[in-house]
């Protein structure tokens, strides 16, 4: 493998641990309303939120291109004091972001409603205040399929390409991640050979990524059904 090749291996591993880190209060705020809430315009948010999920990437690319771009009013606001949100570092981790968001919501939702609400409900008659019955009560019992769901954002974010190539560009060293890198070598006379070591790591990389994931969904039941008696 080439350094240019480690390098794509290197910033795909923290677009996607960005995307997941930087996603998790919002994925965890929506994930919790969707889960416990009942208000007008609910289905809306939910149908909203899975958008990125079914639209083209391409189109999504478009979309925040047209709304962060150095030529809209907040992207040039952005980029004049130095921090461009496109065609950057910072534009890769958004598109996978954004893309990877409804999988991280849904995997939050429904951690939060395998949470028995009978729990959460005698934390209350015990006169504990609503957000420490949340810290205390249905945060640690809906843990592991919070982490499942970062776990799913961080494997989405791996393997983005279209929104990604739209609104970061395939820039050498910055944006170039896994992805971008394999049709760029086969765009690439004498490219594909190479492209095949990418191939294989993303193939693992996607692998140990489901795997955790499993395993954590794994660990959400056992953890519920023990508390659940």
């Amino acid at each position: 493998m080439t350094p240019e090749t480690w390098t794509a291996v290197g910033l795909s591993l923290r677009v996607g641990a960005w995307a997941a880190l930087l996603g998790m209060p919002l994925a965890i705020a929506l994930g919790w309303v969707l889960a416990r809430k009942r208000f007008r315009g609910r289905t809306l948010l939910g149908a909203v939120v899975l958008a990125p999920m079914v639209l083209p990437p391409v189109v999504t690319g478009l979309i925040l291109l047209d709304l962060v771009g150095r030529n809209t009013w907040l992207g040039g606001a952005l980029a004049r004091i130095g921090l461009p949100l496109s065609f950057s570092f910072a534009a890769a981790v958004l598109a996978a972001l954004v893309v990877g968001l409804p999988l991280y919501v849904w995997s939050c939702r429904a951690a939060f409603a395998a949470v028995d609400p009978r729990l959460e409900e005698m934390s209350l008659t015990l006169r504990q205040p609503p957000w420490r019955t949340f810290v205390r009560v249905t945060l640690p019992l809906a843990l592991p399929g919070l982490a499942a769901g970062a776990v799913l954002a961080f494997a989405r974010g791996l393997g983005e390409f279209g929104a990604t190539a739209v609104l970061a560009g395939n820039i050498q060293g910055e944006t170039r991640t896994i992805a971008l890198d394999v049709y760029h070598l086969l765009e690439t006379p004498g490219g594909e050979s190479a492209s095949r070591w990418l191939v294989a790591c993303s193939v693992v990389l996607a692998c140990v990524a489901l795997v955790a994931w499993e395993w954590l969904n794994r660990r959400q039941r056992e953890r519920l059904e023990v508390d659940g008696g």
